[in-house]
């Protein structure tokens, strides 16, 4: 996987070949297509196991902070900022791997579910008080707003992680 996420940086997802992947990594082509099905699937697979290690980054992120908002908004900061320092995060979301954005947007479930539950538990394991129902609710939210500023970035990325942290901590009403 890692031969691959090179791959993608170097010469876009467009120009990877299964071929070249398997080279680069050391196994035959027949034993990515039986571990991926196919190209497409190797990006699916790329990009979940890159959502898994951003989301510990994230787990980091709040388990910084005892106060609800501080730990919101230092979550959203590190994902709108991260991005632009990693490599396969940076592609997808500019030129190198456009052809991968379905997999943040359209086809993003994988990565949503992932997202969800990882900080559902953390918000439910910090703060017990807060109504499950509710935890869920607001984390769905402020997870597809954050992917949404990731992709179309606007105001400083300070600024939004500030209103997404005071959307959840007003609507759970911490």
């Amino acid at each position: 996987m890692d031969a691959a996420v090179d791959l993608i940086v170097a010469y876009g997802y467009r120009r990877l070949r299964m071929r070249d992947v398997a080279e680069a990594s050391g196994v035959s082509r027949q034993t990515l297509y039986n571990e991926f099905g196919d190209k497409w699937g190797l990006a699916r697979a790329l990009v979940l196991r890159d959502t898994e290690l951003f989301l510990d980054e994230v787990d980091a992120a709040l388990a910084a902070h005892d106060d609800l908002t501080a730990a919101v908004r230092a979550a959203v900061l590190y994902s709108l900022t991260s991005a632009a320092g990693h490599p396969l995060r940076k592609a997808v979301l500019t030129g190198a791997g456009a052809e991968l954005l379905p997999l943040l947007t359209t086809e993003a479930e994988p990565q949503l579910f992932a997202a969800r539950t990882r900080l559902v538990d953390h918000v439910r394991a910090h703060w017990p008080a807060i109504p499950e129902a509710e935890v869920t609710a607001v984390v769905d939210a402020a997870v597809r707003l954050t992917m949404s500023h990731m992709m179309l970035p606007g105001e400083p990325p300070e600024v939004v992680a500030a209103r997404i942290a005071a959307m959840v901590t007003r609507y759970l009403g911490v």
